[in-house]
């Protein structure tokens, strides 16, 4: 009973913590400009949205159109401004800011949750 109680008390702060862990890979490989390690963590599709160009890719096309917009508009940085979980399941959301060479673009991510991992759904980069 006792361990019954502790594996309910602390297995969502695991999961969560496990998927804190993913999104701050994601941050890094954003700050990066580093496509294949963000493409680990796209869906099979995801649907991509470049100053209002949005298409849904299958997983190796992602890769590719992020790696060309990274190269036109290689990061400084990136900064995470806001993350949340939706109200209707376990999903998450972040909302950051990304500095180029180019200008300044707000990163929209939608984020699916499968048990501890994550998998990217959409990604939107509109230009400020």
């Amino acid at each position: 009973m006792r361990n019954l109680f502790f594996l309910l008390l602390f297995a969502p702060a695991i999961a969560f913590s496990q998927s804190g862990t993913s999104l701050e890979s994601i941050t890094s490989a954003l700050n990066a400009g580093d496509a294949d390690a963000l493409s680990k963590y796209f869906a099979s599709n995801v649907e991509i949205s470049i100053e209002d160009n949005e298409q849904v890719y299958a997983k190796a096309k992602a890769t590719e159109v992020v790696r060309n917009f990274f190269n036109t508009n290689k990061p400084k940085s990136f900064s995470q401004m806001h993350k949340g979980v939706s109200r209707e399941n376990s999903d998450q959301y972040s909302i950051g800011n990304l500095s180029s060479v180019n200008g300044n673009y707000r990163v929209y991510l939608y984020l699916k949750v499968s048990g501890s991992n994550l998998s990217i759904q959409e990604m939107r980069f509109d230009k400020e």
